[in-house]
């Protein structure tokens, strides 16, 4: 394979069981002529084997998602929420609207009057120009 990522995507297929005979075949042959294929095989289905600690049946499978749920329930980010303290914790500071009037910088400051006034001057230099070219 050409790339990493293809290689351990191909071996998750295979491990996975997803291939079709076809691909499968392929897989089992380059598991015979390439190491680094094999390798990632090997690793993928030694990480797969430690969360199958009991076989495949279906009790299996069920005892493999309550290990992965379990697992996940573990993660340092789910006890804030199991626990209820993100409920507690008071609701992030919203800007809905702006309290005072933009001042000074950028397009919103040219509104109002001003605006008007540069803006009539710039369509008279348009004019003016526009004149003096055709005559």
């Amino acid at each position: 394979m050409s790339n990493d990522s293809d290689r351990v995507a191909r071996a998750g297929d295979y491990v996975f069981g997803l291939m079709n005979d076809r691909d499968r075949a392929r897989a089992e042959r380059d598991l015979k002529i390439d190491p680094a294929f094999r390798d990632t095989v090997l690793k993928l289905a030694e990480r797969l084997r430690a969360l199958d600690p009991a076989g495949s049946s279906t009790e299996g499978q069920n005892a493999r998602w309550k290990l992965v749920s379990q697992r996940l329930a573990e993660l340092p980010q789910m006890h804030a929420r199991l626990a209820g303290l993100a409920e507690t914790e008071p609701p992030p500071v919203v800007i809905h609207r702006l309290q005072r009037k933009p001042y000074g910088v950028g397009l919103h400051a040219l509104g109002g009057r001003l605006g008007f006034a540069i803006a009539l001057a710039l369509l008279a230099a348009f004019a003016l120009g526009y004149i003096a070219g055709t005559l």
